[in-house]
């Protein structure tokens, strides 16, 4: 995890940076004078940074949670495969078009168990978000993801996506090679598969992008992940004209962890470290991963002909409508 001072820090983070910088002035005061113990003042300045960390996640907008969910040093879907799997073996392709880098997958162990792990993969800088497309999936991604869950499928192991994007790849290139018909496809096939399927949203879920890889029999939802049909921007574009509605457009289009589950469209809301899983990405992975286990041990047992009719009913009662 990136320290302090190569962190980036967002607008309402500004509090924890300056404590930082008052620990950094502190420590160069201490190596300056070694006779003077400035020990216990840099400790009271580290219980600081906690304690803001935690009052900032306490008291966030829709909006900011937002903003930590595309946070730069957040982890993506490869360094949580990293950190709750072992003996991960990445598999390429979709036997058809090319391998497309947004989309990953492989094989790997949890908790002893083998099982399928499938997720959008954004960039760390500017040369592997372009690799990654910025984790916007063409349709050779979603039907590799497709391959994978088929062969998971075929050799009886669980899967599990951990969604993070900003949206399918809205390409003229994709859209002539069939990207809506990818996502259908997806869906359709999801609804169908006789082994356990757990979906993570681990930090974007944006429209059909995140249902390409969003139909299971759990849906789990990190604490500062949105999930809708609509970034809060382009809403506001269609509504406003302009971006700067964002703020009352993420309010509006109840997108939190806490609205989704309130509506009945996640499960369970997998809290973070204070502050946001960008602060510690093994506490946020094991915490994550303790879901995962928990979720695993609930399904196994069950009849895959009442697991598929359990999803098929799952969703079906998703929505609100008046007549």
């Amino acid at each position: 995890m990136p320290q302090y001072p190569n962190r980036q820090f967002l607008d309402f983070e500004q509090p924890i940076k300056d404590l930082y910088e008052q620990i950094d002035q502190t420590k160069k005061l201490a190596d300056k004078n070694s006779k003077i113990d400035y020990s216990q003042t840099i400790q009271q300045l580290e219980a600081s940074v906690l304690e803001k960390r935690k009052n900032i996640t306490e008291h966030l907008t829709p909006w900011q949670r937002v903003q930590l969910s595309r946070h730069p040093d957040r982890p993506y879907t490869l360094k949580y495969i990293e950190k709750i799997a072992t003996n991960f073996i990445e598999i390429h392709g979709d036997r058809n078009v090319k391998d497309d880098k947004a989309m990953v997958g492989g094989l790997g162990e949890i908790d002893g168990q083998t099982v399928m792990l499938i997720g959008q993969q954004k960039g760390i800088n500017t040369k592997t978000r372009q690799l990654r497309n910025f984790g916007m999936a063409n349709p050779e991604g979603y039907r590799k993801a497709l391959r994978l869950m088929k062969i998971a499928e075929k050799f009886n192991k669980p899967i599990i996506t951990l969604i993070d994007t900003p949206g399918a790849y809205p390409g003229m290139e994709a859209e002539e090679r069939g990207q809506g018909e990818a996502i259908a496809r997806n869906i359709y096939e999801m609804m169908r598969l006789r082994v356990p399927v757990i979906c993570c949203i681990i930090g974007e879920g944006a429209s059909g992008g995140a249902l390409g890889i969003g139909v299971g029999d759990k849906i789990l939802m990190m604490e500062n992940a949105w999930y809708t049909v609509i970034s809060p921007e382009n809403c506001s574009t269609i509504l406003w004209r302009s971006w700067e509605k964002k703020e009352v457009a993420a309010e509006q289009l109840k997108l939190t962890a806490t609205d989704m589950q309130g509506f009945g469209l996640v499960d369970e809301i997998v809290p973070e470290p204070d502050g946001g899983a960008h602060w510690d990405y093994t506490k946020a992975a094991e915490i994550l991963k303790s879901h995962i286990i928990k979720a695993l041990n609930e399904l196994r047992d069950i009849n895959p002909d009442k697991r598929i009719q359990m999803r098929i009913e799952k969703f079906g009662k998703m929505g609100h409508w008046k007549e």
